[in-house]
This record gives C-alpha cells, structure tokens and sequence, in this order.
C-alpha cells in the first residue's frame, strides 16, 4: 500500500497543481480566439492549395497551423491540460475554415493585408497564451518564453517540416519569430512585476504586431552569416584607412573598383591572346597545306 502511494504520489501533485492552475490561467474572450485560430488555418489552407493539396491536405494544415504550436507546448509540459482537448470550439473553426478556403478560395486569396494582421495578431496572442500557461504552472521565466515561442510559431515550424522544407522562422526574413520571442519577454517581465495578465496580454500583442510592422517598414531583417572575426578585422582596415588619410587617395570601395577593372583588362587580353595564336595556328596550317598541294 505504501509502495502504491509512492508511486502514485507525482501523478496526484500534478493532477491537483493541475486543478488549481487552470483558474488561474489569463482569461481570453472567445471571439480574440476564434480570430487567432481561424487566421492562422487562412495560412495553412492556403499553403495546402499552393501545393495542389486535396481537402485532407488543406484541412490537416489548418489544423497544424492554427493549433499545432499549443499541441507541442502542452506534448513539452505534459500538465495533463490539452488545450485542442479542452476547447470544444477550436477544431471545429480550424476544420470549417479549411473547408471554406478549400471550396470558396477567392474569399480570402485577395484580403492579404487583412489575414496578414489578424496573422500577427494570433502570434502575439498565441506567444501570450502559450509564456502564460507555462508560467501558472510553475516553470521559470526563460521556459515560460520558450513555451511562448513555440506556441507562436510552432505550428508553421511543424508545417514546414511536413512539406519537406526548411522552416521559414529558421531564415533570414523579416521578424516574424522574433516578434513572437519579443511579445513573450514582454510578457513574461511584466507578469513577474505583478501586472495584472489582461494588461501583459495587450502589451505582448502590441510588441509582438510593432515589432512585425517596424521590419517590414524599415525592411530589417534577421542576421545570417554573420562572422565578427571578419567585421572586426574589416573595421579595423577601415579605422587605419582613415587614420592615415596621406599614404592613399581612393576608398576602400574605389580600390576595389580599380582592382575588379584591373582583372578584367588583364582576362580581356589574355582572351585576345589566345585567338591570336589560334588564328595564327590555323593559318600556319592553311600555308603548310597549299606547299602539300603545290608539291604535287
């Protein structure tokens, strides 16, 4: 008996903390939801007709898109509290608005603008959401981020991966995961001053949609191949160049300039030299052909 309470001693503390955390959880007016869920199964139906998909297709991207980000929060956390279980609403949007944009795409292949911000608008809600459940159940600040994040943009990840691609978030591109990772440190900082949730919740979805516009306005973009070896030792030339502004006249672009004209006249007489000897090569030939004939 007392080996049986053992054992079963970790599965009652979760399912009690369980209890107690699900009413303590941000709450969220339905409709915010609804408008997260239907605009993020927009995206992935409309990947699924990019790919020539059938109604499965578009209907399993929907559904990974909208809610595959919660799926792999709650497969990570493993509290016993599913939220795609939980919501009776939330399948059934993601199903409906599959099928909507399977049969009637025209409906939504021209409101991009409009899908495009409800889109942000689901990322800042679902890394709110997703930083929030981690944090009522008692995990850290940097989980609690994480779990936001992969909440946010989980389900586009998974998508990716499906179609045999490299997921979007991982490339150079516009803050797309980087919004979503601002909106849930927002959160998160806020949360843990004592703000109320409601009001991190607002200032996550503002961070997480300001961030998105600010990239898109001032075209910034995520670092790739970044060496600070090399923009060390580049700052460094430039730092000398200037320094010693007497010893050269010309920039370190017009050097280059001169170097690329260099080569070039340098391939465009080599080039001329090969057709010289090779049109004198073919009539060194013809002359030794006509002494053969002559000679005859």
């Amino acid at each position: 008996m007392t080996a049986s309470l053992t054992i079963m001693y970790p599965a009652i503390m979760a399912a009690v903390a369980g209890s107690g955390a699900a009413g303590r959880m941000v709450t969220i007016p339905i409709g915010f939801e609804m408008i997260a869920i239907v605009a993020a199964s927009i995206t992935g139906a409309l990947t699924a007709r990019d790919k020539h998909l059938d109604l499965l297709g578009s209907v399993f991207f929907a559904v990974m898109c909208s809610l595959g980000g919660g799926l792999l929060r709650d497969m990570i956390l493993q509290v016993g509290n599913v939220y795609i279980l939980n919501q009776p609403l939330a399948l059934p949007a993601a199903m409906i608005t599959a099928a909507v944009v399977f049969l009637i795409p025209s409906v939504v292949e021209k409101q991009d603008r409009i899908i495009a911000l409800f889109d942000i608008f689901s990322v800042g809600l679902f890394s709110a959401t997703g930083a929030d459940k981690a944090l009522v159940y008692g995990f850290g600040p940097l989980i609690g981020v994480m779990m936001g994040f992969f909440t946010a943009v989980g389900g586009g990840m998974l998508r990716d991966i499906c179609l045999g691609q490299t997921p979007a978030i991982f490339q150079r591109s516009n803050f797309y995961a980087v919004a979503a990772i601002g909106g849930a440190i927002s959160y998160v900082l806020l949360v843990d001053t004592g703000i109320s949730n409601i009001f991190a919740l607002i200032v996550c979805v503002a961070v997480t949609m300001a961030l998105r516009y600010l990239s898109l306005h001032f075209d910034i973009k995520s670092p790739a191949d970044v060496d600070l070896v090399e923009v060390v030792a580049r700052t460094r030339r430039k730092a000398r160049a200037g320094a010693r502004p007497e010893t050269t006249n010309h920039s370190v672009d017009e050097l280059e300039e001169r170097r690329e004209r260099v080569q070039a006249d340098i391939d465009r007489r080599r080039r001329y030299e090969r057709r010289k000897a090779a049109l004198d090569k073919l009539h060194k030939h013809r002359r030794a052909r006509s002494r053969r004939r002559i000679d005859v």
